[in-house]
């Protein structure tokens, strides 16, 4: 239960059918101010939304818990993050948070009450495939699908996982909330990571790891046209921000690639964002991995459209991608999730 509308109408859905349900929320850093000392975190999982969680426990008459996952929150999700803006890589702390702590972590520590399943209040389904193993789906609300956060989920994962929400478009899951008189009925979602509430990831990770990182930002050619600050103020994509107004022709200039190595950050036009292929690691097949290269529709980004493209599993954790269409700003650290229809096959990590 993280104090938001969406986990509060999970466990209110799942009290209502006859379940005995345990709140239980996670801690993940010291509400007296963020991991640098510096000021509260954002306005997810905070000491707000804790005492939100514990009211709405209350209210559905349900025990709450406080698990305190500092350490794993920090070695998991937020060295991660530092880690990878710092070799040139634009990670997903969502990704890693669910798999890492909501799914493991936290269902080891279900174990202690004697819980047979852990739900949540993403937006997505598990369902029975006709060979008796679990199928991870989008959720009904394709304006609301999470699913491409949680393919790192595992057969035994996902066999005890729920999601009461999945089934639910977001307008009924606020009007349940509405009528069961839940105190967060009418609290905003939370669009931001929690560890950075006011969005300047640059500032953050010099703060954490303030070595020097100053740097060239380079055409195609190698040609020197600017310097920067550090690779990890940029993202593959990015427009804004590089030092330079536009091209000597006039058109505008987008960050190409990050090469950590040499500090550089290469710029050059929207055409030169246009890539057919992907290589991807850390691959997790949710139904084993295919024995021959399959179609599939790969999605590269949370609010990109998912593409026709062919799969073909490397070995068991790489895999290639090739799509039909050149897609723009494809972005190694970023998650490449791979559907059939609404189930998803499995997703990795872009490498390039």
């Amino acid at each position: 239960m993280s104090g938001g509308v969406d986990s509060s109408v999970a466990a209110a859905l799942l009290a209502e059918q006859g379940h005995e349900v345990i709140g239980v929320s996670m801690q993940l850093y010291d509400n007296a101010g963020g991991p640098d000392g510096e000021g509260a975190f954002g306005s997810c999982c905070s000491i707000e939304d804790l005492h939100d969680a514990r009211r709405v426990a209350t209210a559905i008459g349900i025990p709450h818990y406080i698990l305190n996952l500092e350490r794993q929150f920090n070695e998991h999700v937020v060295s991660n993050f530092i880690g990878e803006y710092a070799a040139g890589r634009t990670p997903l702390p969502c990704t890693h948070c669910n798999s890492d702590l909501k799914f493991t972590t936290l269902l080891e520590r279900a174990t202690g009450f004697g819980a047979d399943a852990v739900a949540t209040g993403h937006y997505a389904r598990v369902e029975r495939s006709p060979a008796g193993t679990c199928q991870l789906r989008r959720g009904k609300d394709p304006a609301k699908d999470q699913s491409y956060f949680l393919f790192a989920l595992t057969q035994t994962q996902l066999a005890k996982a729920l999601f009461p929400v999945g089934d639910h478009p977001k307008d009924a899951v606020r009007a349940y909330a509405h009528s069961r008189q839940l105190p967060v009925a009418a609290k905003p979602d939370s669009q931001e990571i929690c560890f950075i509430p006011d969005h300047d990831y640059a500032a953050f990770i010099t703060r954490r790891s303030p070595a020097p990182r100053g740097g060239e930002v380079v055409d195609e050619s190698g040609r020197v046209l600017a310097r920067h600050g550090g690779i990890h103020g940029f993202t593959v994509g990015q427009r804004k921000g590089l030092g330079i107004a536009s091209s000597p022709t006039g058109a505008p200039m987008y960050v190409l690639a990050l090469r950590p190595q040499d500090r550089q950050v290469v710029v050059g036009p929207k055409a030169s964002l246009e890539r057919t292929r992907l290589t991807a690691s850390g691959v997790n097949w949710i139904e084993g991995r295919p024995q021959e290269t399959r179609r599939a529709s790969v999605q590269i980004r949370h609010r990109h459209p998912a593409a026709a493209a062919t799969v073909r599993a490397v070995d068991d954790t790489h895999a290639e991608v090739i799509f039909d269409q050149p897609q723009v700003a494809i972005t190694p650290g970023q998650a490449a999730v791979f559907y059939d229809g609404d189930v998803v096959l499995g997703g990795g990590w872009i490498d390039n």
